[in-house]
């Protein structure tokens, strides 16, 4: 079964986690689908980096918070929240690779936006 994630997330933001880190949130709506994702560790430091095309280790920890039924990861900001070159000083528009993700929640796998899903 293919899963979208902005199908079963309440919210999907990114924030400044302080001026050089970035945080991304996935609140999902239902306890179960949290779980089911939890348990299934699908939202990886490796899905994360390639997401955002980065090394594994701008990756600085994906972990779940049972209590919000989220998801969070963070990941070091390309250009520190302020300085010259910044182009979203809170860090809020950086959210846009999560959108597209699908996840086939009876494999391993997620699929990114513009992939098939694996056979």
């Amino acid at each position: 079964m293919t899963v979208r994630l902005r199908d079963v997330a309440e919210v999907i933001r990114s924030k400044n986690s302080g001026p050089y880190e970035l945080t991304l949130d996935v609140i999902f709506r239902e306890r179960a689908m949290y779980e089911r994702f939890r348990d299934a560790r699908l939202f990886t430091p490796e899905l994360v980096a390639r997401l955002y095309r980065i090394p594994v280790s701008q990756v600085l920890g994906v972990v779940a918070f049972d209590p919000a039924k989220a998801v969070k990861a963070t990941i070091v900001r390309p250009v520190a929240s302020g300085a010259l070159g910044d182009r979203d000083v809170y860090g809020a528009q950086q959210h846009a690779p999560l959108l597209g993700l699908s996840f086939e929640l009876d494999g391993p796998d997620a699929v990114p936006p513009g992939e098939a899903p694996p056979c």
